[in-house]
């Protein structure tokens, strides 16, 4: 005689376009917050005057950009990482990695390129933030 299982709510398929919208719109939102509370200067954004006036840390709109990108990135990769499992592959460095052991890679070999184009090249990281990008897909593809 065969039997089945029933199914309980807690076996249900799980809507990641929910969660993954919900996610879009609570970084959107925080986004929108920023931007919102950044400094005005003549009707436009002052990008360099100090978000928190009087405050012990240079709280600028690009330093809050910079760590919303990096809390997006780490929602966006705890989400794929539950979606999609992984096994750890093993690539150029001949140890196994994770998409956050290269997203770590990533990250920190980014901060040492940024800080070798401002000692070489100076202030404008637009090239260096073209660097970067190549090193991430690098790493991406090869570690």
């Amino acid at each position: 005689m065969m039997t089945t299982t029933p199914t309980t709510p807690a076996q249900k398929r799980t809507n990641w376009t929910l969660i993954s919208l919900t996610a879009a719109a609570l970084m959107g939102a925080v986004l929108a917050a920023l931007l919102l509370s950044a400094p005005q200067k003549d009707g436009a954004i002052d990008w360099f005057a100090p978000m928190t006036p009087g405050g012990w840390m240079a709280w600028t709109l690009p330093v809050a950009l910079f760590f919303w990108t990096i809390a997006c990135l780490l929602i966006l990769f705890t989400l794929l990482a539950i979606r999609f499992p992984e096994t750890p592959r093993v690539g150029i460095l001949r140890m196994e990695t994770t998409r956050g052991d290269r997203l770590f890679i990533t990250l920190l070999g980014s901060a040492f390129l940024n800080l070798g184009w401002l000692f070489f090249f100076g202030a404008p990281l637009w090239g260096a933030l073209v660097v970067c990008l190549v090193y991430a897909l690098a790493v991406f593809r090869f570690v």
